[in-house]
């Protein structure tokens, strides 16, 4: 019976202990069933929010690798810009490069040409001093013409023009033109006995060869190469009158 419904004997006879237990027992109901209430409550809201946890990390990853694709990407066409800069200025490197090449050369073969139209004047100032008589030698007009002759060499010199050297006195088919040939028995053959006519460079080209002429061995009759190696004993014995 509830403790409300005890009449005062009830009381008396120790009632009030038991409706103590009694109310305890409410309270620990009550309790128990609003933490029930609390847990339902959260695992109602924990729901919701698993839900909407899950969709956002995929975004979220999406996002992500979507962003890594791009930076891979931009970074791809970064490398290849690079690349064809790196190629560019190689190419016009190359291409300046060329282009004055075949600027000077250019210069080069004017000067050439103009250079090998004056190899005559050079040569007639040469042959006038050489075979210029003695008693002209002190004409002081003479110094004159050796100063424009040696100022013209000044100036084809500065050019790049040089007059072949014969060091090796060794005929040389890139630098010297045989015009004729003479017999000799004291040189090699291929030696160059005489120069008619000099020869010039402009750098590393012949403008004009040397003119020169070459040894050559003499070639003997055969009747004389068996007296020579017969010796001059035999030889000797042969020209002796017999008595």
């Amino acid at each position: 019976m509830p403790c409300g419904l005890l009449s005062p004997q009830e009381h008396s006879m120790g009632a009030p202990a038991q409706c103590n237990t009694d109310v305890e027992g409410v309270r620990i109901m009550a309790e128990d069933a609003k933490t029930t209430e609390t847990q339902q409550q959260a695992e109602e809201h924990a729901a919701p929010a698993a839900q909407e946890t899950a969709p956002t990390s995929a975004a979220e990853a999406d996002e992500k690798e979507s962003l890594r694709q791009a930076l891979e990407k931009a970074q791809a066409e970064a490398k290849d810009y690079l690349d064809q800069l790196i190629r560019s200025r190689a190419d016009y490197a190359n291409y300046k490069r060329r282009a004055e090449q075949e600027k000077q050369e250019l210069v080069r073969r004017g000067n050439a040409n103009l250079i090998v139209q004056l190899l005559p004047v050079l040569d007639d100032f040469e042959r006038a001093f050489q075979s210029l008589p003695s008693g002209l030698e002190k004409l002081t007009w003479l110094d004159g013409i050796a100063l424009v002759y040696h100022k013209l060499q000044r100036i084809l010199e500065k050019e790049g023009l040089q007059p072949i050297q014969i060091s090796s006195r060794k005929f040389d088919p890139t630098e010297h033109e045989a015009i004729g040939y003479e017999e000799c028995d004291d040189v090699e053959d291929g030696t160059i006995v005489a120069e008619v006519q000099k020869g010039y460079k402009l750098g590393d080209r012949v403008l004009r060869p040397t003119l020169v002429r070459v040894a050559r061995r003499r070639v003997q009759p055969a009747a004389e190469a068996q007296a020579s190696a017969e010796g001059p004993s035999q030889a000797q014995g042969a020209e002796t009158p017999q008595e």
